[in-house]
């Protein structure tokens, strides 16, 4: 049986390392490409179009397969309006489709200051709050390979994405032109991107899926690799 061709796209602060379980297990029923921020020139983020040409860029394949996680997930909706017809189906993880109010800009901006001023290592303990639940902080091994992760993106590269998530337009609209098969999958404790935020996509998406993960926050497919694996090897092998 040939291997579908999917394209896993990270999200902020995220290096190849968060989709690695899922490479492991998932290289014998699909061909995986994870796109490499350290590899892409800064000039991407200076829009939503530019950072998503870049990543269909790495795709060779002329169909595939797109899941996206966080940022990821956006900049998949993103790829959605300029080649649709590209994508065979659509996962969107932990993520959300809404624009960012004035408050929310403030404190991405904020965050980016803080980074500026010499506080990195601040802004990835502010993170840590976002991206694990506080029952699973004492998981050292878990907090360790998250904390690996971020550090190998830098500080350049967090600063652009920051920014280009405060620009973001409001993607809700565009939700219900997603004809592909596409589940939307969050984990019940995520406080980056709320549950209610994967609730309102799946109602947009006409025949979507929604899945939660339970006990899980929002990086789902480092904290429940496995549960994560099983959800996209049955979203890959659907009809």
């Amino acid at each position: 049986m040939p291997k579908t061709p999917l394209l896993l796209v990270p999200g902020l602060l995220c290096s190849p390392r968060l989709f690695a379980p899922q490479v492991a297990a998932l290289s014998e029923v699909a061909d995986i490409v994870v796109p490499d921020w350290r590899k892409a020139p800064l000039s991407i983020f200076d829009s939503w179009e530019a950072t998503a040409r870049w990543v269909l860029g790495q795709m060779p394949s002329p169909k595939f397969a797109l899941a996206g996680l966080s940022l990821g997930g956006m900049i998949a909706v993103e790829i959605m309006q300029i080649a649709a017809e590209r994508v065979t189906r659509l996962a969107l993880l932990d993520t959300g489709m809404r624009s960012q109010n004035e408050g929310e800009r403030a404190i991405r901006r904020a965050r980016i200051r803080l980074a500026n001023e010499g506080h990195f290592e601040l802004v990835l303990g502010l993170q840590m709050s976002r991206f694990i639940p506080a029952y699973r902080l004492p998981d050292k091994a878990l907090v360790s390979e998250v904390m690996t992760m971020c550090g190998e993106i830098g500080v350049e590269i967090y600063k652009r994405q920051e920014e280009l998530a405060a620009i973001r337009v409001d993607r809700r609209p565009d939700l219900p032109k997603i004809k592909c098969p596409t589940i939307v999958v969050c984990g019940r404790d995520d406080a980056a991107t709320p549950l209610f935020l994967s609730e309102e996509m799946a109602a947009a998406i006409k025949g979507s899926e929604l899945i939660v993960i339970e006990a899980c926050g929002h990086l789902i497919s480092m904290e429940k690799p496995e549960e994560t694996n099983a959800i996209l090897r049955r979203w890959l092998q659907s009809s």
